[in-house]
Protein backbone atom coordinates (compact mmCIF):
# COMPACT_ATOMS: atom_id res chain seq x y z
CA UNK A 1 0.00 0.00 0.00
CA UNK A 2 1.08 3.31 -1.10
CA UNK A 3 0.58 6.51 1.37
CA UNK A 4 2.41 9.89 1.58
CA UNK A 5 5.05 10.01 4.95
CA UNK A 6 5.61 13.71 6.02
CA UNK A 7 9.40 14.11 7.22
CA UNK A 8 10.92 17.36 7.88
CA UNK A 9 13.72 17.62 5.82
CA UNK A 10 15.85 19.63 8.50
CA UNK A 11 16.37 16.82 10.34
CA UNK A 12 19.35 16.06 8.00
CA UNK A 13 21.04 19.28 8.37
CA UNK A 14 22.57 17.06 11.46
CA UNK A 15 23.99 15.00 8.96
CA UNK A 16 28.05 14.95 8.01
CA UNK A 17 26.84 13.27 4.72
CA UNK A 18 25.25 15.48 1.81
CA UNK A 19 21.94 14.84 1.63
CA UNK A 20 19.26 15.71 -1.44
CA UNK A 21 16.14 15.13 -2.76
CA UNK A 22 15.79 15.08 -6.77
CA UNK A 23 12.76 14.04 -9.20
CA UNK A 24 12.89 11.45 -11.61
CA UNK A 25 14.18 13.94 -14.05
CA UNK A 26 17.04 15.09 -11.76
CA UNK A 27 15.57 18.58 -10.90
CA UNK A 28 17.37 19.06 -7.04
CA UNK A 29 13.66 19.69 -4.57
CA UNK A 30 15.71 20.11 -1.41
CA UNK A 31 19.49 19.48 -0.10
CA UNK A 32 20.97 19.89 3.44
CA UNK A 33 23.65 22.32 4.89
CA UNK A 34 26.20 19.96 4.75
CA UNK A 35 25.65 20.06 0.47
CA UNK A 36 25.18 23.61 0.25
CA UNK A 37 29.07 24.30 2.54
CA UNK A 38 31.09 21.07 0.53
CA UNK A 39 29.72 21.91 -3.32
CA UNK A 40 30.93 24.90 -4.62
CA UNK A 41 28.18 25.44 -7.00
CA UNK A 42 25.02 26.98 -6.88
CA UNK A 43 22.23 24.18 -6.52
CA UNK A 44 19.03 25.92 -7.23
CA UNK A 45 20.14 26.65 -10.81
CA UNK A 46 21.98 22.98 -11.77
CA UNK A 47 20.05 19.77 -12.15
CA UNK A 48 21.11 17.09 -10.15
CA UNK A 49 22.78 15.14 -12.98
CA UNK A 50 24.60 18.60 -13.87
CA UNK A 51 26.90 18.24 -10.73
CA UNK A 52 27.80 14.68 -10.98
CA UNK A 53 30.94 14.32 -14.15
CA UNK A 54 29.84 13.23 -17.37
CA UNK A 55 30.45 9.45 -17.70
CA UNK A 56 28.86 8.78 -14.28
CA UNK A 57 25.83 10.32 -15.43
CA UNK A 58 24.03 7.69 -17.36
CA UNK A 59 24.50 5.34 -14.61
CA UNK A 60 23.14 7.24 -12.35
CA UNK A 61 20.12 8.02 -13.78
CA UNK A 62 19.54 4.13 -14.42
CA UNK A 63 20.10 3.97 -10.99
CA UNK A 64 17.64 6.93 -10.19
CA UNK A 65 15.35 5.51 -12.46
CA UNK A 66 15.05 2.05 -11.38
CA UNK A 67 15.29 2.92 -7.04
CA UNK A 68 11.73 5.37 -7.97
CA UNK A 69 10.13 2.87 -10.18
CA UNK A 70 10.46 -0.50 -8.36
CA UNK A 71 10.37 1.71 -4.96
CA UNK A 72 13.65 0.14 -3.68
CA UNK A 73 17.07 1.54 -2.09
CA UNK A 74 20.17 1.38 -3.91
CA UNK A 75 23.68 1.86 -3.17
CA UNK A 76 26.05 3.57 -6.01
CA UNK A 77 29.66 4.58 -6.56
CA UNK A 78 29.81 7.95 -8.28
CA UNK A 79 31.73 11.32 -8.56
CA UNK A 80 30.28 15.11 -8.14
CA UNK A 81 31.83 18.14 -9.02
CA UNK A 82 32.80 20.76 -6.70
CA UNK A 83 33.81 23.56 -8.18
CA UNK A 84 37.48 22.27 -8.17
CA UNK A 85 38.30 18.66 -8.08
CA UNK A 86 35.39 15.69 -8.45
CA UNK A 87 34.72 13.87 -4.99
CA UNK A 88 34.05 10.73 -5.11
CA UNK A 89 30.87 9.57 -3.00
CA UNK A 90 28.98 6.51 -2.13
CA UNK A 91 25.42 7.25 -3.12
CA UNK A 92 22.59 6.11 -0.89
CA UNK A 93 19.33 6.61 -3.08
CA UNK A 94 15.81 5.70 -1.61
CA UNK A 95 12.49 6.78 -2.64
CA UNK A 96 10.95 9.60 -1.13
CA UNK A 97 7.50 10.94 -1.22
CA UNK A 98 7.55 14.56 -1.46
CA UNK A 99 4.80 16.60 -2.14
CA UNK A 100 3.00 19.70 -0.42
CA UNK A 101 -0.28 19.42 -1.59
CA UNK A 102 -1.34 16.35 0.14
CA UNK A 103 -1.11 14.14 -2.37
CA UNK A 104 1.21 11.48 -3.15
CA UNK A 105 4.11 11.94 -5.09
CA UNK A 106 6.31 8.47 -6.35
CA UNK A 107 8.34 10.14 -8.56
CA UNK A 108 10.83 11.83 -6.11
CA UNK A 109 14.38 10.14 -5.32
CA UNK A 110 16.00 10.71 -1.43
CA UNK A 111 19.83 10.78 -2.14
CA UNK A 112 22.66 10.48 0.72
CA UNK A 113 26.14 11.38 -0.44
CA UNK A 114 29.03 10.31 1.63
CA UNK A 115 32.75 10.58 1.30
CA UNK A 116 34.90 7.56 1.53
CA UNK A 117 37.26 9.77 3.32
CA UNK A 118 34.70 10.11 6.09
CA UNK A 119 34.64 8.55 9.67
CA UNK A 120 32.39 5.97 9.36
CA UNK A 121 32.53 5.40 13.18
CA UNK A 122 31.97 9.46 13.94
CA UNK A 123 28.87 9.15 11.02
CA UNK A 124 27.51 6.32 13.33
CA UNK A 125 27.90 8.60 16.12
CA UNK A 126 25.91 11.89 14.22
CA UNK A 127 23.04 9.34 13.39
CA UNK A 128 22.81 8.03 16.79
CA UNK A 129 23.01 11.49 18.20
CA UNK A 130 19.84 12.36 16.06
CA UNK A 131 18.10 9.01 16.57
CA UNK A 132 18.35 9.19 20.12
CA UNK A 133 17.20 13.09 20.19
CA UNK A 134 14.14 13.79 17.66
CA UNK A 135 11.01 13.39 18.44
CA UNK A 136 9.87 10.37 16.09
CA UNK A 137 9.76 7.55 17.87
CA UNK A 138 12.34 5.06 15.70
CA UNK A 139 12.89 0.93 15.47
CA UNK A 140 15.09 -1.25 14.05
CA UNK A 141 14.59 -5.17 13.45
CA UNK A 142 16.74 -8.16 12.53
CA UNK A 143 15.42 -9.89 9.51
CA UNK A 144 13.14 -12.01 11.98
CA UNK A 145 11.49 -8.83 13.19
CA UNK A 146 13.15 -8.86 16.17
CA UNK A 147 13.79 -5.55 17.55
CA UNK A 148 17.42 -4.78 17.65
CA UNK A 149 16.95 -0.93 18.96
CA UNK A 150 14.48 1.77 20.28
CA UNK A 151 14.92 5.11 20.70
CA UNK A 152 13.67 7.09 23.52
CA UNK A 153 10.83 8.51 21.62
CA UNK A 154 9.46 5.25 20.74
CA UNK A 155 10.14 4.09 24.82
CA UNK A 156 7.94 7.47 25.99
CA UNK A 157 5.18 6.76 23.05
CA UNK A 158 4.84 3.18 24.11
CA UNK A 159 5.25 2.91 27.99
CA UNK A 160 8.07 0.11 27.89
CA UNK A 161 11.22 0.10 28.62
CA UNK A 162 14.55 -1.25 26.39
CA UNK A 163 14.81 -4.25 28.52
CA UNK A 164 11.22 -5.33 27.72
CA UNK A 165 11.30 -4.75 23.91
CA UNK A 166 14.82 -5.42 22.96
CA UNK A 167 14.59 -8.97 21.28
CA UNK A 168 11.52 -9.17 21.15
CA UNK A 169 8.71 -9.00 18.47
CA UNK A 170 6.77 -6.07 17.72
CA UNK A 171 3.74 -7.58 18.16
CA UNK A 172 4.32 -7.37 21.66
CA UNK A 173 2.59 -3.81 21.29
CA UNK A 174 0.12 -5.04 18.54
CA UNK A 175 -3.38 -3.76 18.61
CA UNK A 176 -4.68 -6.88 16.58
CA UNK A 177 -6.62 -4.47 14.72
CA UNK A 178 -4.70 -4.98 11.46
CA UNK A 179 -5.83 -8.21 9.32
CA UNK A 180 -2.95 -10.87 8.59
CA UNK A 181 -3.49 -9.95 5.17
CA UNK A 182 -2.01 -6.26 5.88
CA UNK A 183 1.02 -7.67 7.81
CA UNK A 184 1.09 -10.19 5.01
CA UNK A 185 1.79 -7.38 2.53
CA UNK A 186 3.75 -5.75 4.68
CA UNK A 187 6.43 -8.39 4.93
CA UNK A 188 6.42 -8.68 1.02
CA UNK A 189 7.24 -5.80 0.10
CA UNK A 190 10.15 -5.24 2.62
CA UNK A 191 11.28 -8.72 2.42
CA UNK A 192 11.93 -7.62 -1.54
CA UNK A 193 14.05 -4.50 -0.45
CA UNK A 194 10.94 -1.91 -1.22
CA UNK A 195 9.87 0.87 1.20
CA UNK A 196 6.86 -0.06 3.10
CA UNK A 197 4.02 2.49 4.29
CA UNK A 198 0.90 2.07 6.48
CA UNK A 199 -1.26 3.60 9.19
CA UNK A 200 -0.90 1.40 11.60
CA UNK A 201 -3.03 1.21 15.61
CA UNK A 202 -0.38 0.39 18.38
CA UNK A 203 -1.35 -0.51 22.44
CA UNK A 204 0.56 1.09 25.13
CA UNK A 205 1.81 -1.21 27.57
CA UNK A 206 -1.13 0.29 29.72
CA UNK A 207 -3.39 -0.73 26.87
CA UNK A 208 -4.18 2.67 25.47
CA UNK A 209 -4.19 2.70 21.90
CA UNK A 210 -1.67 5.23 19.95
CA UNK A 211 -1.98 5.65 16.02
CA UNK A 212 1.07 6.04 14.00
CA UNK A 213 2.06 6.35 10.17
CA UNK A 214 4.77 4.15 9.38
CA UNK A 215 8.02 3.59 7.38
CA UNK A 216 9.52 0.23 7.44
CA UNK A 217 12.77 0.59 4.91
CA UNK A 218 14.99 -1.98 4.61
CA UNK A 219 18.49 -2.40 5.71
CA UNK A 220 20.60 -3.44 2.90
CA UNK A 221 24.19 -4.76 2.88
CA UNK A 222 27.37 -4.06 0.01
CA UNK A 223 25.92 -7.17 -2.28
CA UNK A 224 22.01 -5.09 -2.00
CA UNK A 225 20.89 -8.28 0.86
CA UNK A 226 18.55 -7.35 3.28
CA UNK A 227 20.00 -7.34 7.13
CA UNK A 228 17.33 -5.90 8.80
CA UNK A 229 14.63 -3.33 9.11
CA UNK A 230 14.65 0.60 10.02
CA UNK A 231 11.20 1.95 10.85
CA UNK A 232 9.78 5.44 11.55
CA UNK A 233 6.77 6.61 13.40
CA UNK A 234 4.67 9.67 13.00
CA UNK A 235 1.97 10.24 15.47
CA UNK A 236 -1.33 10.53 13.80
CA UNK A 237 -3.54 10.77 17.54
CA UNK A 238 -3.87 14.75 16.67
CA UNK A 239 -5.27 13.54 13.39
CA UNK A 240 -7.36 10.73 15.03
CA UNK A 241 -8.55 13.47 17.52
CA UNK A 242 -9.51 15.99 14.61
CA UNK A 243 -11.35 13.24 12.34
CA UNK A 244 -13.56 12.27 15.42
CA UNK A 245 -13.85 15.67 15.78
CA UNK A 246 -14.86 16.44 12.60
CA UNK A 247 -17.50 13.93 12.61
CA UNK A 248 -19.26 14.91 15.63
CA UNK A 249 -19.69 18.24 14.54
CA UNK A 250 -20.98 17.02 11.23
CA UNK A 251 -22.96 14.83 12.86
CA UNK A 252 -24.49 17.72 15.33
CA UNK A 253 -25.23 19.41 12.05
CA UNK A 254 -27.37 16.97 10.35
CA UNK A 255 -28.98 16.69 14.27
CA UNK A 256 -29.73 20.16 13.61
CA UNK A 257 -31.55 20.10 10.43
CA UNK A 258 -33.59 17.03 11.61
CA UNK A 259 -34.43 18.94 14.61
CA UNK A 260 -35.71 21.94 12.64
CA UNK A 261 -38.50 19.53 10.72
CA UNK A 262 -39.27 17.59 14.04
CA UNK A 263 -40.46 20.64 15.74
CA UNK A 264 -41.87 22.17 12.46
CA UNK A 265 -43.98 18.62 12.15
CA UNK A 266 -44.74 18.07 15.42
CA UNK A 267 -45.25 21.63 16.61
CA UNK A 268 -48.62 21.95 14.50
CA UNK A 269 -50.73 19.39 15.48
CA UNK A 270 -49.77 19.27 19.16
CA UNK A 271 -50.96 22.81 19.02
CA UNK A 272 -54.56 21.39 17.94
CA UNK A 273 -54.58 18.82 20.46
CA UNK A 274 -53.73 21.60 23.40
CA UNK A 275 -56.32 23.53 22.25
CA UNK A 276 -58.89 20.87 22.15
CA UNK A 277 -57.99 19.83 25.36
CA UNK A 278 -58.89 23.18 26.61
CA UNK A 279 -61.92 23.44 25.09
CA UNK A 280 -62.91 19.89 26.95
CA UNK A 281 -61.82 21.50 29.85
CA UNK A 282 -64.28 24.07 29.89
CA UNK A 283 -67.38 22.04 29.10
CA UNK A 284 -67.19 19.07 30.91
CA UNK A 285 -68.51 18.86 34.46
CA UNK A 286 -67.08 15.13 35.16
CA UNK A 287 -64.22 15.54 37.66
CA UNK A 288 -62.51 12.14 36.58
CA UNK A 289 -62.39 13.41 32.83
CA UNK A 290 -61.39 16.78 33.92
CA UNK A 291 -58.39 14.51 36.09
CA UNK A 292 -57.55 12.87 32.49
CA UNK A 293 -57.17 16.28 30.79
CA UNK A 294 -55.52 17.81 32.92
CA UNK A 295 -52.83 14.44 32.64
CA UNK A 296 -53.11 15.04 28.97
CA UNK A 297 -52.00 18.52 29.02
CA UNK A 298 -48.92 18.21 31.56
CA UNK A 299 -47.77 15.63 28.73
CA UNK A 300 -48.66 18.30 25.70
CA UNK A 301 -46.86 21.09 27.87
CA UNK A 302 -43.79 18.41 28.45
CA UNK A 303 -43.50 17.44 24.46
CA UNK A 304 -44.19 21.45 24.04
CA UNK A 305 -41.00 21.97 26.09
CA UNK A 306 -38.79 19.14 24.32
CA UNK A 307 -40.06 21.04 20.78
CA UNK A 308 -38.30 24.48 22.00
CA UNK A 309 -35.53 23.03 23.03
CA UNK A 310 -35.45 21.56 19.97
CA UNK A 311 -35.91 24.97 17.81
CA UNK A 312 -33.44 26.57 20.33
CA UNK A 313 -30.77 23.96 19.05
CA UNK A 314 -31.84 24.73 15.58
CA UNK A 315 -32.09 27.80 15.39
CA UNK A 316 -29.38 29.46 17.93
CA UNK A 317 -28.48 33.29 16.47
CA UNK A 318 -32.26 34.39 16.93
CA UNK A 319 -31.20 36.28 19.77
CA UNK A 320 -29.21 39.55 20.07
CA UNK A 321 -25.55 39.84 20.95
CA UNK A 322 -24.37 41.97 23.71
CA UNK A 323 -21.82 42.46 25.69
CA UNK A 324 -22.09 40.16 28.56
CA UNK A 325 -20.86 39.57 32.46
CA UNK A 326 -19.72 36.33 32.33
CA UNK A 327 -18.83 36.33 36.00
CA UNK A 328 -22.14 38.20 36.66
CA UNK A 329 -24.06 35.52 34.86
CA UNK A 330 -22.73 33.03 36.72
CA UNK A 331 -23.65 34.24 39.76
CA UNK A 332 -26.96 34.76 38.57
CA UNK A 333 -27.22 31.10 37.31
CA UNK A 334 -26.04 29.28 41.06
CA UNK A 335 -29.36 31.94 42.37
CA UNK A 336 -31.76 30.44 40.04
CA UNK A 337 -29.90 26.75 41.04
CA UNK A 338 -30.45 27.09 44.46
CA UNK A 339 -34.20 28.47 44.33
CA UNK A 340 -34.99 25.69 41.58
CA UNK A 341 -33.58 22.67 43.04
CA UNK A 342 -34.04 23.83 47.09
CA UNK A 343 -30.96 21.52 47.93
CA UNK A 344 -29.88 23.23 51.01
CA UNK A 345 -27.11 20.65 51.99
CA UNK A 346 -25.14 21.74 48.60
CA UNK A 347 -22.42 24.07 48.72
CA UNK A 348 -21.62 26.30 45.92
CA UNK A 349 -18.78 28.04 45.86
CA UNK A 350 -17.80 30.64 43.32
CA UNK A 351 -14.06 31.13 42.65
CA UNK A 352 -14.58 34.00 40.08
CA UNK A 353 -12.28 36.28 38.30
CA UNK A 354 -12.49 39.49 38.66
CA UNK A 355 -10.23 40.36 35.17
CA UNK A 356 -12.90 38.53 32.59
CA UNK A 357 -13.59 40.92 29.80
CA UNK A 358 -17.21 41.47 28.53
CA UNK A 359 -18.07 38.85 26.35
CA UNK A 360 -20.39 39.35 23.19
CA UNK A 361 -22.87 36.90 23.84
CA UNK A 362 -26.50 35.94 24.28
CA UNK A 363 -26.63 36.64 27.65
CA UNK A 364 -30.32 34.19 28.25
CA UNK A 365 -28.62 31.34 26.58
CA UNK A 366 -25.40 31.86 27.90
CA UNK A 367 -27.07 31.82 31.26
CA UNK A 368 -29.26 28.50 30.01
CA UNK A 369 -26.24 26.50 29.35
CA UNK A 370 -24.80 27.64 33.06
CA UNK A 371 -28.18 26.43 34.64
CA UNK A 372 -28.60 23.43 32.86
CA UNK A 373 -24.78 22.17 34.00
CA UNK A 374 -25.47 23.38 37.40
CA UNK A 375 -28.55 21.79 37.68
CA UNK A 376 -27.26 18.43 36.15
CA UNK A 377 -24.31 18.59 38.76
CA UNK A 378 -26.72 18.62 41.58
CA UNK A 379 -28.82 16.34 40.51
CA UNK A 380 -25.39 14.12 40.62
CA UNK A 381 -24.42 15.17 43.98
CA UNK A 382 -27.95 14.69 45.38
CA UNK A 383 -27.73 10.76 44.14
CA UNK A 384 -24.74 10.26 46.28
CA UNK A 385 -24.96 9.25 50.44
CA UNK A 386 -21.45 11.98 50.59
CA UNK A 387 -21.69 14.29 53.68
CA UNK A 388 -19.69 16.66 51.93
CA UNK A 389 -21.96 17.86 48.53
CA UNK A 390 -19.79 20.55 47.51
CA UNK A 391 -20.22 22.57 43.31
CA UNK A 392 -17.19 24.85 42.52
CA UNK A 393 -17.80 27.29 39.59
CA UNK A 394 -14.67 28.77 38.18
CA UNK A 395 -13.79 31.22 35.61
CA UNK A 396 -10.34 32.50 34.39
CA UNK A 397 -8.78 33.91 31.66
CA UNK A 398 -6.19 31.43 29.97
CA UNK A 399 -4.19 32.90 27.34
CA UNK A 400 -6.74 34.54 24.73
CA UNK A 401 -9.83 32.22 26.11
CA UNK A 402 -12.41 32.41 28.88
CA UNK A 403 -12.47 29.24 30.81
CA UNK A 404 -15.03 28.05 32.69
CA UNK A 405 -15.07 25.16 34.83
CA UNK A 406 -17.97 23.50 36.73
CA UNK A 407 -16.22 20.54 39.30
CA UNK A 408 -19.02 18.56 41.21
CA UNK A 409 -18.42 15.57 43.61
CA UNK A 410 -21.25 13.54 42.66
CA UNK A 411 -22.12 10.23 41.07
CA UNK A 412 -19.70 10.54 38.16
CA UNK A 413 -20.48 9.50 34.59
CA UNK A 414 -19.00 6.17 33.34
CA UNK A 415 -16.30 6.05 30.76
CA UNK A 416 -18.50 3.93 28.24
CA UNK A 417 -21.12 7.38 28.70
CA UNK A 418 -18.58 10.11 28.16
CA UNK A 419 -18.81 9.98 24.22
CA UNK A 420 -22.39 10.01 24.51
CA UNK A 421 -23.16 12.99 26.71
CA UNK A 422 -23.82 15.65 24.26
CA UNK A 423 -26.70 13.24 21.96
CA UNK A 424 -30.15 14.61 22.12
CA UNK A 425 -32.58 12.61 24.31
CA UNK A 426 -29.28 10.92 26.16
CA UNK A 427 -29.81 10.50 29.61
CA UNK A 428 -28.68 8.79 33.06
CA UNK A 429 -31.50 10.05 34.62
CA UNK A 430 -34.31 8.06 35.96
CA UNK A 431 -37.18 8.13 33.79
CA UNK A 432 -39.63 11.39 34.12
CA UNK A 433 -36.72 13.20 35.53
CA UNK A 434 -35.13 14.61 32.27
CA UNK A 435 -35.46 15.51 28.22
CA UNK A 436 -32.07 14.52 27.69
CA UNK A 437 -32.33 17.60 25.40
CA UNK A 438 -29.97 20.11 28.21
CA UNK A 439 -26.39 19.03 27.13
CA UNK A 440 -27.20 19.01 23.72
CA UNK A 441 -28.63 22.67 23.67
CA UNK A 442 -26.00 23.20 25.84
CA UNK A 443 -22.97 22.24 22.93
CA UNK A 444 -25.15 23.69 20.00
CA UNK A 445 -25.19 27.17 22.18
CA UNK A 446 -21.13 27.18 23.34
CA UNK A 447 -20.61 26.46 19.47
CA UNK A 448 -22.51 29.36 17.83
CA UNK A 449 -20.14 31.48 19.67
CA UNK A 450 -17.06 29.57 17.96
CA UNK A 451 -16.73 27.99 21.85
CA UNK A 452 -15.71 24.72 23.06
CA UNK A 453 -17.30 22.49 26.10
CA UNK A 454 -15.87 19.43 27.20
CA UNK A 455 -16.36 16.45 30.33
CA UNK A 456 -13.92 14.48 32.14
CA UNK A 457 -15.35 12.45 34.85
CA UNK A 458 -14.38 9.81 37.36
CA UNK A 459 -17.41 7.52 38.67
CA UNK A 460 -18.45 7.91 42.13
CA UNK A 461 -15.52 10.70 42.31
CA UNK A 462 -16.91 13.76 40.29
CA UNK A 463 -17.25 15.45 37.25
CA UNK A 464 -15.68 18.80 35.55
CA UNK A 465 -17.29 20.26 32.93
CA UNK A 466 -14.99 22.63 30.88
CA UNK A 467 -16.39 25.58 29.05
CA UNK A 468 -13.74 27.41 26.77
CA UNK A 469 -14.63 30.84 24.83
CA UNK A 470 -12.35 33.24 22.81
CA UNK A 471 -11.94 36.23 23.62
CA UNK A 472 -12.86 38.66 20.74
CA UNK A 473 -9.68 41.69 20.10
Amino acid sequence: MTKRFTFDFDFFDYFEGMCFIISKNGEILRCNQASIKKLKVDLEKLNFFEIVEEYEIDSLKTAVNRCITNQESIVHQSKLKNGVQPIAVELFLSPFNLNDNGKTNQQNCFIMATNGNINKEEELRRFYYVAENTVNPLQITDTEGKMTYVNPAFLKVSGYTKDELIGRNPSVFGSKRQMKKFWSEMWTTIKSGKVWIGDVENRKKNGEPFHTQLLISPILDGDYKVTGYFGVHRDLSEKKTLEKQLIHTQKMESIGTLAAGIAHEVGNPLASISALVQVAQRYTTDNLVKEKLELVKNQVNRISKIIRDLVDFSRPSNYEVLLTDINKNLSEAVEITKVGVKAKDVVYELSLNKNIPLMPLVADQIQQVFVNILLNATDAILETQKKEKKIIVKSEVINNDVVITFSDNGIGIADENIPKIFEPFFTTKKEGKGTGLGLWVSYGIIKSFHGDIKVTSNYNQGTVFTIILPVQK
